[in-house]
């Protein structure tokens, strides 16, 4: 990371990042201000949730809305990560996607500075990589998923769009798990095995199945 020019106040470097906005603020959201904390590319400029919670605050960050107030938030603040956790369905995820892509919101891929993704893996936008995550070489990540703190993603596997990798987890090498799936904390997938669009794979589960 580049460090300050000569005179430069930490204020008037925080200034100088690109803004972000963060949309969801859960438990997850928690994990995910600690990632952009760490890897130092944005400023969080705030929180977008439910009406009621306005003006409160997670993490030292404000809500400063809710879904309605999109539209004009997205004028000012283009960098938009999704932080609504996935467990159940991914529906709500991808909603709030393809609606903020219609208003013109950027997605850039988050990455921790603790994690390890090849030079020979693809992260597609929106995507977040939290601590200590390793992606291994030919590995493929769509569009707003979630790789969760300590999963392994080995070679050649391809995780499609709208999935959560949950924390712990091992994908090993070449297995494909479709969109919208949630692979669970600790679930263990043999090799080279395919696993259905919306899947749901228990924690501490061995995956077997191929469509071989």
């Amino acid at each position: 990371m580049v460090g300050r020019q000569a005179g430069q106040s930490p204020q008037q470097c925080a200034d100088m990042k690109e803004k972000i906005i963060l949309i969801g603020g859960g438990g997850h959201c928690s994990a995910c201000v600690d990632v952009i904390e760490q890897e130092g590319r944005f400023t969080i400029a705030g929180i977008v949730d439910v009406p009621e919670k306005k003006q409160h605050k997670i993490l030292g960050y404000s809500v400063i809305g809710s879904d309605a107030d999109l539209a004009e938030l997205i004028k000012s603040f283009p960098n938009v990560l999704i932080t609504l956790g996935q467990i159940k369905s991914p529906t709500r995820r991808m909603e709030l996607f393809n609606k903020l892509k219609r208003i013109g919101a950027l997605f850039p891929v988050i990455q921790s500075p603790l994690a390890y993704v090849s030079p020979h893996a693809q992260i597609d936008e929106g995507t977040i990589v939290m601590h200590h995550v390793l992606i291994n070489a030919g590995a493929r990540v769509g569009r707003n998923c979630i790789i969760n703190t300590k999963a392994l993603v080995e070679h050649d596997a391809v995780i499609e769009d709208y999935c959560h990798i949950s924390t712990g987890a091992v994908v090993n090498g070449g297995v494909i798990i479709g969109s919208g799936s949630f692979f669970g904390s600790g679930a263990v997938s043999k090799e080279y095995t395919s696993i259905p669009s919306n899947s749901f794979i228990p924690a501490n589960s061995l995956y077997r199945k191929s469509d071989e």
